[in-house]
């Protein structure tokens, strides 16, 4: 019994752990443009069953209830939290956030498609819209020399004034992906989500149909962390680890104890 209790206390200490690592990984984001805060989800381990309720206990009567002794706890997985983050005004023109649902699509290095809620965009030397790391938007939008101002609109329209055209010149439109369960993409370094079977393939369609967010020129979504939440969580989860370390502390005394009598 003794190695049992020690057993499911180390699978506490290892839960919380990877607890403590998503509560770490939130907290270090709150500040990441578009970043979308985890939470650890656990599950009880495989139970001994010593006795299995409804078995016989005599000829005549069934056990009313079993007896059935839990090995532990394991991390199952992560949910990433979908919330809209604080969209936050930048006054740059190259700025976009998306106030709703989607992604902004992104071609990665070797032609995959990344998607992202990290509207922190720019102008490349060719004149084409990319991210901070050089990657091209998709739809592309080409902006050419002698551009005076952009604008974007809400459906994600980009048109802008160049020197010596008395009207605005229509680039082409930013596009939203949606997806069925967006919890199931797969989070990628540099805010970028990857397409998976969890997640379906992804809807592309116009911002603000569908269920698509709109698209806010000169802006950016804030982190949903909460920084009171995230520190609420990590002292529930020292005191769990702490627990679990008495528990350690307090079996092997056991254990020793049993040895020096016997």
């Amino acid at each position: 019994m003794p190695s049992s209790a020690l057993h499911v206390a180390r699978t506490g200490l290892e839960a919380q752990d990877a607890r403590m690592r998503v509560i770490a990984n939130n907290l270090a984001n709150v500040g990441t443009t578009g970043f979308k805060r985890d939470r650890a989800n656990f599950a009880t381990l495989a139970y001994q069953d010593a006795r299995v309720a409804g078995a016989q206990s005599s000829n005549e009567t069934t056990y009313a209830t079993g007896l059935n002794l839990g090995t532990g706890v394991g991390i199952q997985s992560t949910t990433r939290i979908e919330t809209q983050g604080t969209l936050e005004t930048t006054g740059n023109t190259l700025d976009l956030a998306l106030d709703g649902d989607g992604y902004f699509q992104v071609q990665l290095p070797g032609g995959q498609l990344g998607y992202t809620r990290a509207g922190n965009f720019t102008r490349s030397s060719e004149g084409q819209l990319v991210t901070t790391q050089g990657y091209i938007v998709q739809p592309p939008i080409t902006i050419p020399e002698g551009t005076t101002s952009i604008s974007i609109s809400d459906d994600g329209t980009v048109s802008a004034s160049v020197a010596g055209q008395t009207d605005a010149a229509q680039l082409g439109q930013i596009t939203v992906a949606s997806f069925a369960n967006p919890g199931g993409l797969q989070a990628a370094a540099d805010n970028f989500m990857l397409e998976t079977g969890a997640s379906g393939q992804a809807q592309i369609g116009i911002a603000g149909e569908n269920g698509r967010g709109h698209i806010k020129q000169g802006m950016l979504e804030g982190s949903n962390v909460n920084i009171v939440e995230e520190l609420v969580d990590m002292i529930e989860t020292q005191r769990a680890y702490e627990i679990n370390s008495k528990m350690i502390s307090a079996v092997d005394e056991m254990l020793r104890n049993a040895n020096q009598t016997l």
